[in-house]
């Protein structure tokens, strides 16, 4: 008989391994799957986690999945360490695009190229108006910012379709609901000739390394944790929970709008109905697999963009739905929930002698 058991103190070891543990219980019940799907479960987890690393085009298209998912999640892990619940950074991505497209609109061909700055900080102000309605709605009426920020995503997905069906509409298009292509200029700059990844991953690993440094290494990082943890203690210790509270919110929606910028002004090239890809949500996934630590994170992004390819190969080659990357992130998220119980609790074997008794 299995019996779960509290520990005397929540375990480190498992604090690490309950990622790793999930991902292998995630690998199996992903082979069951192909196997109910009458699929070759090994070509099927093959398209998951071999074709996305075999060369170095593949390596190029990972990292061009991975950024924004990085890049969002570093701002959500601002967020959730500060006891900020914001569930819309979805929304925050399609506002940061929505802005900055609206800026790529206004260049010509003999605008400078120094408009890509524009873009980009045209991005995340519009990631920090959104995430501010948030903020602004939590600090004055006491609103649950979980239920705000989630409805604010429809609201933002509603102002990219008026654009792009509407104002924005290329009227060279044959009516598609999309604005024109984007100037060459305003294009963001690729690190490498052949490839598609651009100075964007650049920002996100320098995104890395300065959350990290304001996590662990400043007292405003500390004061941030504190001011959303425990708002009475950091009351007495003279930090600011409001404060904390718009840091957050303004963070994750800057980097989830910076992150917007760089994908139309990047791979899409303009707006349209399909900029929301599920980033901001995936990206929740990313933080807590990543365990809200900077680092952690670099690999989660990775894991989670190779659940994005694979889903698109699994429909190209195996002909299932591209739904099925959902169904990869949904178990990955609820097997690390289970596993993360192994954190406060230990399976311990009882005899069946102890059961009678």
């Amino acid at each position: 008989m299995l019996k779960l058991e509290p520990r005397p103190q929540t375990s480190k070891f498992w604090g690490i391994a309950s990622p790793i543990l999930a991902l292998a219980i995630t690998v199996v019940l992903g082979t069951l799957l192909f196997i109910a799907l009458g699929k070759d479960p090994v070509k099927g987890l093959e398209v998951f986690f071999w074709e996305p690393i075999k060369s170095s085009y593949a390596i190029g298209e990972l990292m061009v999945k991975a950024t924004p998912l990085l890049l969002i999640a570093l701002g959500l892990a601002v967020c959730f360490r500060s006891n900020v619940w914001n569930i819309g950074a979805e929304g925050q991505f399609v506002i940061g695009a929505v802005f900055a497209g609206g800026v790529a609109l206004l260049a010509d061909k003999d605008s400078s190229r120094w408009i890509v700055l524009g873009i980009l900080a045209a991005g995340i102000a519009g990631g920090m108006l959104w995430a501010a309605i948030t903020a602004f709605l939590r600090d004055k009426f006491s609103a649950n910012e979980i239920l705000v920020s989630l409805m604010l995503v429809y609201v933002a997905v509603q102002v990219l379709n008026y654009m792009v069906f509407g104002p924005w509409k290329d009227p060279q298009g044959y009516n598609f609901p999309q604005t024109k292509t984007f100037e060459a200029v305003t294009q963001i700059p690729r690190l490498m000739q052949g490839s598609r990844v651009s100075i964007g991953l650049v920002l996100a690993l320098a995104g890395v390394a300065g959350l990290w440094v304001f996590l662990f290494r400043t007292r405003a990082g500390f004061a941030q944790q504190v001011g959303g943890l425990a708002p009475h203690a950091a009351r007495y210790a003279g930090f600011s929970a409001r404060r904390a509270l718009w840091t957050a919110m303004l963070i994750s929606g800057g980097a989830a709008g910076l992150a917007g910028a760089l994908e139309v002004a990047g791979p899409i090239g303009q707006l349209t109905p399909y900029v929301p890809a599920g980033y901001g949500f995936a990206a929740i996934i990313v933080a807590f697999v990543g365990r809200l630590h900077p680092v952690g994170m670099v690999f989660s992004a990775i894991l989670m963009s190779m659940f994005y390819i694979g889903g698109e190969l699994a429909q190209s080659r195996l002909g299932l739905p591209k739904s099925l990357t959902g169904v990869f992130q949904g178990l990955l998220l609820f097997t690390l929930l289970a596993c993360d119980t192994l954190i406060a609790y230990r399976l311990r074997v009882m005899p069946l002698a102890a059961k009678a008794v």
